[in-house]
């Protein structure tokens, strides 16, 4: 029986209230998953890596509280096979700890369709907070594209405005390799979707092989940020959002342009291997610059 979404039904998904309990192992892996560490005399890059005077990466809020894959479930009505992350968009409401315990509370906020023969859009949002305190810590705004359900009779929405880059040269830019084996360390830290590590998943949706996690390029895009703009200093980091345009393959070398903006950075992420954008309309929100809104479509 063939699946279709059901706008009722996405929109009233019940999440389950995640509790999470994460410590330096925990944020270790994660900056090795998003390719911190190939230099180990790097101190700068180290105080993400050793648990004495640790401070955790900022973008490893992008992973606390994920429900997994699911728009997996066949009730949702989505070919899962065919879904994509589109953006991502994370504001940080106060630097994260090395440890800590979590709360995340995840809803649809909304449900666009874009005709028959195109995506659906399926957006949802995270909201973590600290367990013992309620403390909000992090919100997190994310896209589904799901390419193959289409046309199931839901509001087309209204047309959301798209973040572009600057017009001109970038102020600068940073290449950053990723490992071959990147997807097989960042899904350690709860992205277990087999599109990032099974080649049959990944041919049955359209790839050639595994590709990486958007969220583990945004992360590989916010290492540039910090090497390159904010000499490491992660607690400058409040907000990063962007569009994947174009999926990225372990092992390629993304070179993220970077463009000072209003105490802001705008960025573009590129794959060198294949000449092609795989962030685009990226923007990071700096401490004490005046907030703008990330990318949306």
């Amino acid at each position: 029986m063939t699946m279709t979404i059901d706008l009722d039904t996405l929109l009233g998904w019940q999440f389950p209230v995640i509790e999470q309990s994460y410590d330096e192992r925990d944020a270790i892996l994660y900056a090795l998953g998003v390719g911190l560490g190939t230099d180990p005399t790097d101190e700068q890059q180290l105080r993400f890596l050793y648990e004495e005077g640790m401070v955790a990466f900022p973008t490893l809020a992008l992973v606390l509280g994920h429900p997994g894959p699911w728009y997996s479930d066949p009730a949702t009505g989505i070919d899962w096979i065919r879904v994509v992350h589109g953006e991502q968009d994370l504001r940080i409401h106060q630097p994260l700890r090395p440890r800590d315990d979590i709360v995340c509370h995840t809803r649809v906020t909304d449900v666009i369709d874009k005709g028959p023969g195109r995506p659906a859009l399926v957006y949802w949002e995270r909201r973590v907070s600290r367990r013992d305190t309620g403390e909000p810590l992090c919100t997190l705004s994310s896209t589904l594209v799901c390419r193959n359900d289409g046309g199931f009779g839901g509001p087309p929405g209204p047309a959301r405005p798209r973040a572009a880059v600057p017009d001109r040269p970038a102020t600068t830019w940073c290449d950053l390799p990723t490992s071959p084996r990147a997807g097989l360390i960042y899904r350690l830290s709860g992205d277990r979707n087999p599109l990032h590590v099974d080649p049959r998943v990944a041919r049955e949706a359209g790839f050639e092989r595994p590709i990486l996690h958007g969220l583990c390029t945004l992360g590989v895009a916010a290492h540039a940020i910090l090497r390159s703009v904010l000499d490491y200093e992660a607690g400058r980091l409040v907000g990063l959002s962007g569009r994947f345009s174009a999926p990225m393959l372990p092992g390629e070398t993304v070179r993220t342009h970077l463009w000072l903006e209003d105490g802001n950075v705008a960025f573009r992420c590129v794959s060198l291997d294949r000449d092609l954008t795989v962030i685009d309309g990226g923007l990071a929100v700096l401490a004490g610059a005046a907030e703008t809104v990330g990318a949306t479509a």
